[in-house]
């Protein structure tokens, strides 16, 4: 006799009775939620802000040490490589599949990434997200929508954005696609 247990929203134990006796089985709910993916968005866009007020209030170093424990909380790549496409990168550094280069991309001045200007240091106040679409997939979410950026002088930067998350081992949310541009002007 063979027994498929399948479990979509449940934690805890589950025991099955079977003629061999009764066997306790371990059941792990890795799904996402959508609350936990809003709340992922939002903490992102709070972090944004928080690295440009450090940056503006007590300088680079600070503002990269905590643009990095950002990097580390809020994107998977210790799973592995995360599929990172910034807005405003170009050839040959388009992509943004590791940690350094993801760093750079937010908070710049690393040689190895000399157009990197640093993003998180534009002087942000408030980010915005407005989804169009979330998908939910057991471990994984797919976000599709706008992120609207607010800076200092009140100048409103929207662009088109795409998340992928992923809820790890431990029940943490890691983003690992990051995919942002600006929307296409006609002319």
């Amino acid at each position: 006799m063979r027994w498929i247990a399948k479990a979509t929203a449940v934690t805890g134990t589950v025991l099955l009775m079977t003629a061999g006796g009764v066997n306790a089985i371990e059941i792990h709910n890795g799904s996402i939620s959508e609350a936990e993916v809003l709340k992922s968005q939002k903490a992102w866009g709070e972090a944004l802000v928080a690295i440009s007020r450090e940056y503006e209030d007590k300088g680079a170093k600070p503002a990269h040490d905590m643009a990095a424990k950002v990097i580390d909380a809020a994107y998977g790549y210790q799973l592995g490589p995360v599929l990172f496409k910034p807005t405003l990168t170009q050839e040959p550094q388009t992509f943004r599949t590791d940690r350094e280069g993801a760093l750079s991309y937010f908070v710049g001045q690393n040689p190895k990434y000399p157009s990197d200007t640093g993003f998180a240091l534009k002087g942000w106040r408030e980010v915005e997200v407005k989804n169009a679409a979330i998908l939910l997939d057991g471990e994984y979410a797919t976000t599709l929508g706008k992120v609207s950026f607010t800076d200092k002088d009140g100048k409103v930067t929207t662009v088109d954005k795409s998340w992928t998350f992923k809820k790890d081992d431990e029940g943490t949310i890691r983003i690992v696609q990051h995919h942002s541009s600006l929307p296409y002007a006609a002319q």
